[in-house]
């Protein structure tokens, strides 16, 4: 399996945090666990169906599909080779652009065409006539490139660099005072463009950094503990069996996954 993660030119940064592509010519189904990261996606299957388990049963996908934000992890199976486009989206962008609130599509992965302000846009078309994934990239740029001069910098984005800026180890006391609104008004932002409180939000990115932590081979698991912005290492396994399912002793940060991949982001 191959994994690739490529920028969005400079212009549309602010919409796209990055493009991933993943490909894998073996059909043997192989089930693959995907964490929180806080980040939604519009993700595009040029191989064959993947399933996917949420809850308790396994579900065929579409091969069009958007991600919303998910606050617990869940489960995926190639059902054949495997080719995937995926637009990882800045967290309020698809709020932005489509003005649609993301708590509806909060823990759901759901197929483009449901969504009614997306499912006629142009590009869904001419991405399958694409021969690769860079073509396809290509076609996306042009697209957001005519959405990018309606899109206004606002509070939800504010509050998102301060959260990714300080590793989530931020009080929402302090986001609040950094964008001069109520606590009330932090939550309803973040319900309307993020789909999840900002508490919840800044567990997610203080998870999400353990996994640069674990990039330092010196480092030890008080060290990642500390530098995470854990009270203490139990708070610290709480947290992330909550996040992953697992002990992280007993985590293989060194597999080559879905998970991995999009945590420990390297190009």
């Amino acid at each position: 399996m191959s994994f690739h993660r490529i920028p969005p030119p400079e212009e549309l940064k602010n919409i796209i945090e990055c493009y991933w592509i993943v490909e894998n010519n073996d059909p043997f189904p192989v089930e693959q666990k995907i964490i929180p990261d806080g980040f939604a996606e519009l993700i595009f299957h040029y191989g064959d169906h993947y399933l996917i388990r949420l809850k308790d049963q396994w579900e065929e996908q579409s091969k069009n599909l958007y991600a919303g934000q998910i606050s617990k992890f869940f489960y995926l199976k190639n059902s054949g080779v495997s080719g995937v486009l995926g637009v990882k989206l800045k967290p309020g962008a698809f709020t932005q652009l489509y003005k649609v609130p993301a708590h509806k599509f909060t823990d759901k992965v759901v197929d483009l065409s449901t969504i009614s302000q997306i499912m006629n846009v142009p590009f869904r078309t001419q991405l399958d006539s694409c021969q690769t994934a860079r073509e396809k990239i290509s076609i996306l740029n042009q697209y957001f490139h005519t959405l990018s001069s309606s899109y206004s910098y606002g509070p939800a984005d504010r509050a998102v660099d301060l959260i990714l800026s300080a590793r989530g180890i931020i009080s929402v006391r302090e986001l609040c005072a950094a964008l001069f609104i109520s606590e009330r008004q932090l939550e309803r932002i973040f319900r309307q463009y993020i789909g999840l409180s900002p508490k919840y939000y800044c567990r997610i990115i203080r998870f999400n950094y353990i996994f640069q932590c674990i990039q330092n081979k010196d480092s030890t698991w008080m060290d990642i503990v500390h530098n995470a912005g854990y009270y203490d290492q139990s708070h610290f396994i709480r947290n992330f069996k909550a996040f992953t399912g697992e002990e992280p002793s007993s985590y293989v940060f060194e597999k080559e996954n879905l998970a991995n991949f999009f945590l420990i982001k390297k190009t």
